[in-house]
């Protein structure tokens, strides 16, 4: 796992040395074993105009003595940097022994012989999660790609003509042409999404790679962007419900297997949900040591999950360690702010930095449960999504106006620990009348059209008058390779809150721990398996996972089984109604708050109020704006030092 850079200059300049440094020292906690450099016109026989340099920010996990990058085939003529992992290294290896000459025992070099032998068409054999660059200079051409399912984030921009590269936006701050235009799309995406999607980023002309692509760049600055692989839904197995639950449990255990293939040691996050209790269930199967588990929770009892990962860790005899997140630990926020670069609303990045930053003490790769839910329908809207495309008739007997009593009145009554069944009543009803794409948009939405409208200066409405941020994860929708409603919402999931929120949380999470993440259940042999799965054998009544639930019944505890859905989140709701009122009011409502000019402050107050006064529950919503705003501390004001 590391952190890659990378200059291409065409104006004929040599690359320049120091700002190549700067931009991969930005990378130093994705890699700070080691760092390292190829710049082509060090090398007599290079004769181009066209000037390269590429740097690496190295954790070492496989091959710690040999295994130092760049890495390059036998002429030197193609050099690699990778972050990431390739987990079918070995099988790959085997093969390519026969023809080419190996150096190292890495994983990396690998993927240079393997480009020789194949081109672009080397992905289609790699197996794992990685985004890596090729210089080839033969060709004179920059190959850089992303893994399927977008583990391992890229980035680029081009500036006075020359293009650059890096696995974080903040190494293209060491660039001295680098302008910070912010992209008031991005924002507008942000507060609907709670991240920002690829291919866009919060600066203007900086972009964001989506899964699954690769770019090339040649001689005459050419860029060329591709998508080489996509999950198909249509494909339905033929496989009875009990030879997939084999079949399931057998690649999933594969999975795990390979993924515990390194050089130093490794454990793994355990929530005490299905997921990961099952990855952790298969490690203690595969190791011969008992397994290092690490765990998060809360003093507030309705968001912690440490029973249940307590539960897993005796019967499974892990060596258990946990941790309690407080509401005192909000000075950590500008410096998570810092790590993930852009405005980041996902709460549980709180919790995921501090079980990093444990894990990290006792082992270098921890595995997870990340895919469970997008792999077997596992998310709560799930099942409001199943029950609505039965009763959306009732919508007619649910005016607005009524919706509306529900929604003001009879909370009221009612103290605020209490509300949570009227608020969640009140989410499914209100989207109802609307189509069912829309619908799991509008469950999934932090903030909805109607208020961004509110909360907007009129200014702000002007420069996004012809910008619908809907079209975004509603385009996913309909271009899904899949036939009915359920899979395609498990397809727009996959590509959108899993490849864009979840995976950056756990990336950026991990390594600004200099932590590596690995996710069995992400490997993209297994979701291709589930995707031929017919939707109601992960969906049946209200009963979400229902093919790995039965797969796993006599693996796991009948506790962990049949325990409701919990998200892994933060008690906003409590901490921005008490601990934490005067902090957000104190940011968002501050000069330099009020001066972007981005919202009408007196319905913003209104929004805020509604919330501390426990009229409704903003709080992902006040997540959001608290977010925005320190961002713009750390990135536009640099009033907050950086790390």
């Amino acid at each position: 796992m590391c952190g890659i850079c990378g200059i291409v200059n065409f104006d004929g300049k040599s690359v320049n040395e120091v700002i190549l440094k700067k931009m991969n020292d930005a990378l130093y906690h994705r890699g700070p074993d080691e760092e390292g450099y190829f710049v082509n016109s060090k090398f007599e026989i290079r004769n181009s105009k066209l000037n390269v340099g590429l740097g690496i920010r190295r954790l070492s996990i496989i091959d710690l003595e040999t295994g130092s990058q760049p890495i390059y085939n036998e002429d030197k003529s193609i050099v690699i940097v990778l972050n990431g992992e390739i987990y079918n290294f070995l099988e790959l290896r085997q093969k390519l022994e026969k023809k080419h000459h190996f150096k190292t025992k890495s994983d990396v070099e690998v993927v240079v012989h393997l480009y020789e032998e194949k081109g672009i068409d080397c992905l289609q054999d790699l197996r794992g999660m990685f985004a890596f660059a090729i210089w080839d200079e033969r060709k004179k051409e920059l190959f850089l790609a992303r893994d399927r399912i977008g583990k391992k984030p890229l980035y680029y921009t081009w500036l006075n003509g020359n293009f650059y590269f890096a696995s974080e936006i903040k190494s293209f701050l060491a660039i001295p042409e680098f302008k910070k235009e912010i992209n008031l799309k991005a924002i507008d995406l942000f507060l609907t999404y709670q991240y920002i999607p690829a291919p866009h980023t919060i600066w203007h002309n900086v972009y964001k790679m989506e899964a699954a692509n690769f770019l090339r760049l040649d001689k005459e600055k050419r860029l060329l962007i591709k998508n080489y692989w996509d999950v198909d839904f249509r494909k339905k197995t033929n496989l009875s419900f009990a030879m997939a639950k084999e079949k399931l449990k057998e690649i999933i255990t594969e999975a795990t297997r390979i993924r515990m293939i390194a050089d130093v040691p490794l454990g793994a996050f355990l929530s005490g949900g299905i997921d990961s209790s099952i990855v952790v269930g298969l490690m203690s199967e595969i190791s011969s040591k008992p397994v290092k588990t690490f765990s998060v929770g809360f003093k507030e009892e309705e968001f912690s999950e440490l029973r249940y990962a307590r539960l897993i860790a005796k019967k499974f005899k892990t060596e258990h360690h946990e941790f309690i997140v407080e509401p005192k630990y909000i000075e950590i926020l500008p410096k998570i702010v810092w790590y993930y670069d852009e405005p980041y609303a996902d709460c549980s990045a709180l919790p995921s930095y501090y079980v990093s930053k444990m894990t990290r003490q006792f082992v270098k790769v921890a595995l997870n449960g990340d895919g469970g839910d997008e792999n077997f329908a596992g998310y709560l809207r799930y099942r409001a999504l199943a029950v609505s495309k039965y009763v959306r008739f009732l919508a007619k007997f649910f005016p607005e106006k009524l919706i509306d009593l529900i929604e003001k009145i009879l909370p009221q009554k009612i103290s605020v620990p209490n509300r949570k069944p009227w608020e969640v009543l009140v989410k499914f009803l209100r989207p109802l009348k609307q189509p069912l794409h829309r619908q799991n948009l509008l469950w999934h939405a932090y903030f909805t059209e109607e208020q961004k409208e509110f909360v907007y200066s009129d200014e702000m409405k002007k420069n996004l008058s012809n910008h619908n941020a809907y079209l975004y994860f509603e385009d996913y929708f309909f271009k899904a390779k899949a036939t009915d409603f359920i899979d395609r919402i498990l397809y727009t999931d996959i590509k959108t809150y899993l490849a864009e929120n979840l995976l950056v949380k756990m990336d950026i999470a991990s390594m600004a721990n200099s932590l590596e993440a690995r996710s069995p259940f992400l490997d993209h042999k297994f979701i291709e398996f589930t995707a031929t799965f017919p939707w109601y054998w992960k969906l049946k009544g209200f009963n979400t996972k229902f093919i790995l639930k039965r797969t796993f019944k006599n693996f796991l505890p009948a506790k962990i089984l049949k325990r409701k859905k919990q998200g892994f989140s933060i008690p906003l709701g409590q901490w921005f109604r008490n601990q934490w009122k005067d902090f957000l009011k104190e940011t968002i409502f501050s000069s330099k708050a009020i001066s972007r000019n981005y919202f009408n402050v007196k319905n913003l107050k209104v929004f805020v109020e509604e919330h501390i006064y426990g009229r409704k529950d903003h709080g992902y919503c006040l997540w959001a704006l608290l977010m925005l705003e320190l961002w713009h501390r750390v990135f536009v004001d640099g009033d907050i030092k950086n790390w």
